[in-house]
């Protein structure tokens, strides 16, 4: 486990951490200065991605464990300090028609993407209100936008997360705590991606990294003029 030295040094908590934009995440606030608690569900997705992070702590929570949520939280702060930026990359859910899923299914979708980042938000942000300062940034999809046959979970997932960001945005912009919600419209490059669309050609997919810097530049816009929300999608996709 890397021991992070701690000393004046912002925390981000990136939630949602695998190897696509969770990792790009980590190593992008690593390197602008600040100590990282990467987490994830599984230890063996947080491994290889933590382990050559030296300004970064793995912790394994499952972010709809409001119990485990806070657990989690406790040991940020004891470990790293109070929380100066939440990123919220956790998502995803069974795709599928109402006739391909079910109830659990839907109710896990939702779990995910929307209770998930309530659980975070409701915990990090009383330090950031306090501190007048802070950054909540949350990883969308276009499904938060409108319903498509075949997101009949995710969609409605998604658009629960979209509104609870609009509302955590209207709540703590004026106590200082800036909330973006990134819109990504096309695919990751991750080996999900890549597997899944096995066909489409390298620039028809997101580049983790320059998500990442997008985040960056959301995170350091000064207060008079910022962003909400922003959609992300490569040079060819069709929107």
């Amino acid at each position: 486990m890397n021991t992070p030295d701690t000393a004046d040094k912002p925390v981000a908590v990136v939630v949602g951490v695998g190897p696509g934009l969770g990792a790009a995440l980590v190593r992008r606030y690593a390197a602008e200065g600040y100590i990282v608690a990467a987490i994830a569900r599984r230890a063996d997705a947080l491994a290889d991605i933590t382990s050559d992070v030296a300004d970064c702590r793995a912790y394994v929570c499952d972010t709809t464990d409001t119990a485990l949520v806070n657990e989690t939280h406790a040991a940020i702060l004891t470990d790293l300090g109070p929380v100066d930026a939440l990123l919220y990359n956790a998502g995803g859910g069974k795709r599928g028609t109402i006739a391909d899923i079910d109830a659990e299914a839907f109710s896990h979708s939702w779990q995910v993407n929307a209770l998930g980042l309530f659980n975070w938000a409701r915990v990090v942000t009383p330090a950031m209100i306090e501190a007048g300062r802070g950054i909540v940034g949350v990883t969308g999809a276009t499904a938060s936008l409108r319903g498509k046959a075949f997101t009949t979970g995710f969609a409605s997932a998604k658009a629960a997360q979209r509104s609870l960001a609009q509302s955590l945005g209207r709540d703590l912009g004026p106590k200082g705590v800036h909330v973006f919600y990134a819109i990504i419209d096309g695919g990751i490059n991750n080996p999900n991606t890549r597997t899944r669309d096995a066909d489409k050609p390298a620039e028809g997919f997101l580049s983790s990294d320059d998500i990442a810097d997008t985040y960056w530049a959301l995170t350091c816009q000064k207060r008079s003029a910022w962003t909400f929300e922003i959609d992300l999608r490569p040079h060819v996709e069709t929107w």
